[in-house]
């Protein structure tokens, strides 16, 4: 549909839905949605010319001698919020940021994916993904968070042990209501702790998608008395949430490049190549699909969270797994990165998985062997007789492999590169230095 069309229709629902006011969208460097509202008579002119707001005061975006930047807001996103809210309906667009000049600012993460995905087309191919976000409801004590589950159950249980039951229905309601088709929800294996996945598809919706949900689960979880968190490894000892990520390449005519019906596992020598580059990237990207301190407690043998750089067809302790293909069902091969965790920003996290891929295509990199069998089970001579290295150990780790990385400089472009950077290790150095609870009860009355 024609951008007039597009803003034709929106101008219309608004009207028809009588909304009041509309916030405009957009995500920092970090992952972390903003959000500026204005009242619906702007939205014409917002469509036209965009919403200007000072950039200096996010994080990671501009000085404040180069401040002055606005939003694009995407027509396709415009839905209602559909939790209830005081007074007339309210909607929500996503935008991308743009300079004074007219020019996608470079530091707006979905403006890096989008130009990933263009240089994908570009080089014959478009790039789709299916992330599976995990989350954890927690109890709340008048409005005090907690690291108390909101349940006891586990993995597939249903009532009267999974009592987030209604409230997954609400959050797949309000997704519905976003124009997100929801595939499939269930309890997950720790207490309180549950996935609800969307359907698959082209990369730039899914990352809003994963966007959406983070806001809904957090929105939702507030309204019934809880709190929603994807941080990864919030209580010790149990499962962390992972964002497992489905990824497949078509040709730009809408055909799958991931088959061969003569290769190895139905797998294209393409499909290979993507796996290896990115198995050989992997390790400077961690820093990005892995950002947090605590995303490292999470990545530990024994928790169904790969540290192991390998491959395998339907290994889930391998870092990237080949699920089975239905026969019949062909054009559905892909391939399943199993490190990211949700604190990852997504835009970042899809452009750097897209780029390693596309790398390992142009240089036609060969796959290693493939691993079979339980990599948890191997000793450390036994991976290293394969061949099996392991990801980052730390945020500190995988901060020194992405400063090393000229692929990550060229794939997330110098501003972004270069102002995460500056963060995480800011972030490293003041966990580096803080002195832990932990520290003073192991230490303190010792020494």
């Amino acid at each position: 549909m024609a951008k007039e069309d597009l803003k034709t229709k929106v101008l219309e629902r608004a009207s028809e839905e009588d909304v009041e006011l509309v916030n405009i969208q957009f995500t920092d460097i970090w992952g972390s949605m903003k959000n500026v509202t204005i009242p619906v008579g702007r939205l014409e002119e917002a469509l036209d010319h965009g919403v200007w707001f000072d950039g200096s005061s996010i994080d990671g975006f501009t000085k404040i001698h180069e401040s002055d930047m606005y939003l694009v807001p995407d027509e396709n996103t415009f839905s209602l919020i559909p939790w209830k809210t005081e007074g007339p309906p309210v909607a929500r667009m996503i935008a991308d940021v743009h300079t004074p000049d007219g020019k996608p600012f470079e530091g707006c993460p979905r403006n890096a994916l989008k130009k990933m995905l263009e240089n994908a087309r570009d080089a014959g191919f478009i790039y789709n993904t299916g992330p599976e976000l995990e989350f954890f409801l927690f109890k709340t004590d008048n409005g005090t968070i907690s690291a108390v589950p909101h349940d006891s159950g586990g993995y597939f249980d249903h009532n009267p042990r999974d009592s987030a039951h209604g409230i997954r229905r609400e959050i797949i309601n309000a997704l519905h209501s976003f124009g997100i088709e929801v595939e499939m929800s269930h309890h997950e294996v720790a207490a309180g702790q549950h996935e609800i996945n969307f359907k698959y598809g082209d990369a730039l919706r899914t990352a809003d998608n994963a966007q959406m949900l983070k806001y809904t689960v957090k929105s939702i979880a507030h309204i019934n008395g809880l709190h929603g968190t994807f941080m990864p490894k919030p209580i010790e000892g149990v499962n962390g949430s992972g964002m497992h990520v489905h990824q497949s390449l078509f040709t730009n005519e809408g055909e799958t490049v991931m088959y061969d019906s003569e290769g190895e596992f139905g797998l294209s020598e393409t499909a290979k190549s993507f796996i290896a580059g990115q198995l050989s990237h992997v390790k400077g990207m961690a820093a990005v699909l892995s950002p947090t301190v605590n995303s490292y407690k999470r990545l530990v043998p024994g928790y169904e969270a790969p540290v192991y750089i390998c491959w395998g067809p339907r290994n889930r302790s391998a870092l990237i797994r080949i699920p089975r293909v239905s026969k019949g069902r062909e054009a559905s091969t892909r391939l399943e990165l199993r490190c990211p965790d949700p604190s990852t920003n997504p835009y970042l996290a899809f452009a750097a998985m897209l780029g390693s891929g596309l790398d390992g295509i142009e240089k036609k990199l060969e796959v290693p062997e493939p691993q079979r069998e339980d990599l948890y089970g191997l000793s450390a001579d036994e991976l290293k007789k394969r061949g099996i290295e392991t990801l980052p150990g730390s945020l500190g780790e995988a901060i020194g492999f992405m400063e090393e990385s000229k692929f990550m400089e060229k794939t997330l472009g110098e501003h972004i590169y270069s102002k995460y950077l500056e963060g995480k290790n800011a972030e490293w150095d003041n966990y580096r230095l803080h002195v832990s609870n932990w520290e003073l009860d192991n230490y303190l009355s010792k020494y």
